[in-house]
């Protein structure tokens, strides 16, 4: 008996839950590839904008610089949306400095809530292949266990080598589900603390620039 075979002669039901794992596996794998380089560059952007945020540059001209930019993303995008809207709640001269800082957090705010959005994408799947592919696989073990001793019922006398093969092929199931489960777990547990590490940063960047925002605020009204 080899695995290959074992596959080739499994019952209908079986060989598609197989193939069913086989591609979540796939697709899981995929996600894992694309979001590990998603998070990557994001963590990468962060500490290169906080650099440049914290040299000590022009907030107008950094603005400048960036606004000329497309595809913003992370606390480059962050930092638009907030000094934007602070540019226009400044020009009106009724505005107080404390109105124009919480419209400066929320246009921040909302801006956070889509990149964590976009940061987050796949996740779920991940988290969802990790909790039901072992099910699925037990699903397909006990069906072909199942059909193995209906076959060994219809004999008289009954060997090993009869139930051996039935009881193999389906416990090639459960080892599917597994196989497809515990990468997806894994990642999705990594992709979530580095996820949430992420949006840590997004906050305290907005919790800093919106005190900078406040005190220039102050100092332009007197």
């Amino acid at each position: 008996m080899s695995v290959l075979s074992l596959v080739l002669e499994a019952s209908f039901v079986v060989q598609f839950i197989m193939l069913m794992l086989v591609g979540a596996s796939v697709v899981s794998w995929t996600f894992i590839f694309q979001r590990g380089s998603a998070l990557k560059k994001a963590t990468r952007e962060v500490k290169e904008f906080e650099e440049s945020f914290w040299s000590g540059a022009d907030l107008n001209q950094l603005y400048s610089d960036l606004a000329q930019k497309d595809n913003l993303t992370g606390c480059s995008l962050i930092f638009c949306s907030g000094f934007k809207e602070y540019i226009r709640l400044r020009k009106t001269s009724s505005t107080s400095p404390e109105n124009i800082t919480d419209g400066t957090y929320r246009a921040m705010r909302i801006a956070m809530s889509r990149e964590v959005d976009d940061l987050e994408q796949r996740l779920p799947f991940l988290a969802t292949v990790g909790s039901i592919s072992p099910y699925v696989g037990l699903l397909g073990t006990v069906y072909g266990i199942m059909t193995a001793f209906i076959a060994l019922g219809q004999v008289r006398q009954a060997t090993l080598q009869m139930v051996a093969p039935g009881i193999a092929e389906a416990l090639i199931a459960t080892a599917m589900g597994l196989f497809a489960a515990i990468p997806a777990v894994i990642a999705y547990n990594r992709f979530s603390s580095q996820v949430e590490k992420i949006e840590n940063s997004y906050g305290n960047f907005m919790d800093e620039f919106s005190a900078i925002l406040h005190r220039q605020s102050l100092a332009d009204r007197k």
